[in-house]
């Protein structure tokens, strides 16, 4: 009797990967282990829309509940895998069962950076699973003092944008970097977000590391920055960054390097274990470099892979990275990867508030798409990456010029 697919992780990655088995009619018995309680629930409303109540909490499951016993997929939620030995093809779990497969899918994710300092003192946060953003919008409704959001990454900057338009609390926003969004945007484009929080009324410290997160008097919280001037806070969000969950994966012997090592069928270095996700590192189409993406549309695709190889109708990785981020009304969608050295072309005026950046190798050959209030143009763009045809730089930038007459209607 066949053992199935085992898939640790049930966040978008492996409920993905789950459905992906079934919709390509595979048969075999598939075991989804969660370490977290409940059904899996979507991530990106949690920043936004979940803690104003815009979202309410029963639409946030991935799946139904019936969606797991129709397809005959067993959900295990509540335990940890403690263990993988892929000699013996086994998992051990926390509640002491030890589970066989013939395929085993990665898709552990990631924690949160872990905080440099000693103990932390109450009222200061993480946002990871729906109970963070639970605690965290019940703290903010009740304090009447300033949050400080250390970070400037996407997550940190939509719950900053969240605090003080929904709260209508005073945010610091602390990031140790020079400008907002280092890793994950340009930076005419960190410029453009870092007006758009000042406008609403933000404060930014940028270059401005931590040294320390002290308890105050009574509820307030020291936040010490690196030349020991003091923010007092009645609530911190740590928005520092995240690190791929490869223990089990390095524990097991698998190649691991700043996320669990895969090709570009998401297979590991044992070729009856695949890593999907956040926690993995694959091979980028049409780049040399090898990354890690922590977006959902790269987890959703990476599980589509994975499944592909299992089912035995293998397709290789080779969507474009997007990913995107709504904040203070506005809309920002990214195709492609951006890199230093690239030449930036503005399309449409920047005051307009519904723009494009367009970012060009030396050779010309068009590399990545940020697009502000543009969802139309951001489809094009990922269509224009994906079959490798670049715009020249006049014509991306002149407005009249018509980019979908490129790849024809």
């Amino acid at each position: 009797m066949s053992a199935g697919t085992v898939i640790i992780g049930a966040s978008h990655a492996g409920v993905t990967c789950a459905a992906a088995l079934r919709e390509a009619g595979y048969t075999d018995r598939i075991l989804l282990v969660s370490e977290e309680e409940g059904i899996p629930c979507h991530r990106p409303p949690l920043s936004k829309g979940y803690m104003t109540g815009a979202v309410s909490a029963d639409s946030l499951p991935l799946k139904s509940a019936s969606f797991y016993q129709e397809d005959n997929i067993d959900l295990l939620t509540g335990v940890k895998a403690t263990a993988v030995n892929p000699g013996q093809k086994n998992v051990v779990l926390s509640n002491g069962k030890i589970v066989s497969y013939d395929y085993l899918v990665l898709a552990t994710g990631s924690k949160p950076r872990p905080w440099h300092g000693a103990d932390l003192p109450e009222h200061v946060y993480t946002l990871r699973t729906v109970q963070d953003a639970a605690s965290i919008a019940r703290r903010a409704a009740s304090l009447s003092g300033a949050v400080v959001v250390i970070g400037g990454g996407y997550v940190g900057l939509e719950l900053a944008a969240t605090l003080r338009t929904h709260f209508k609390k005073e945010v610091h926003i602390v990031e140790m970097a020079p400008r907002l969004l280092r890793r994950a945007a340009s930076a005419e484009l960190s410029e453009y977000v870092a007006e758009l929080h000042k406008k609403a009324g933000n404060f930014l410290h940028l270059s401005c590391p931590v040294k320390a997160i002290n308890a105050g008097h009574k509820t307030i919280i020291d936040v010490v920055l690196h030349d020991d001037a003091v923010i007092n806070a009645e609530m911190v969000i740590l928005g520092t960054g995240i690190v791929p969950e490869q223990t089990l994966a390095g524990e097991a012997g698998l190649a691991c390097q700043d996320g669990i090592v895969v090709d570009k069928f998401c297979k590991t270095s044992d070729e009856f274990i695949f890593a999907i996700g956040d926690c993995s590192r694959f091979p980028v189409a049409h780049h040399a470099q090898t990354l890690r993406l922590e977006c959902v549309q790269n987890a959703m695709d990476q599980a589509r892979v994975a499944a592909s190889v299992i089912v035995g109708e293998a397709k290789e990785y080779a969507a474009v990275p997007w990913f995107w981020s709504d904040q203070l009304g506005v809309k920002f969608q990214t195709a492609g990867i951006i890199e230093d050295g690239m030449t930036c072309v503005v399309r449409g005026e920047k005051s307009s508030g519904k723009y494009a950046l367009f970012h060009f190798y030396s050779n010309g050959r068009l590399g990545a798409v940020e697009t502000i209030n543009q969802p139309a143009l951001h489809m094009l763009a990922r269509r224009l990456l994906a079959a490798e045809i670049s715009p020249d730089m006049q014509q991306a930038g002149d407005v009249q010029f018509d980019l979908k007459g490129l790849i024809g209607k």
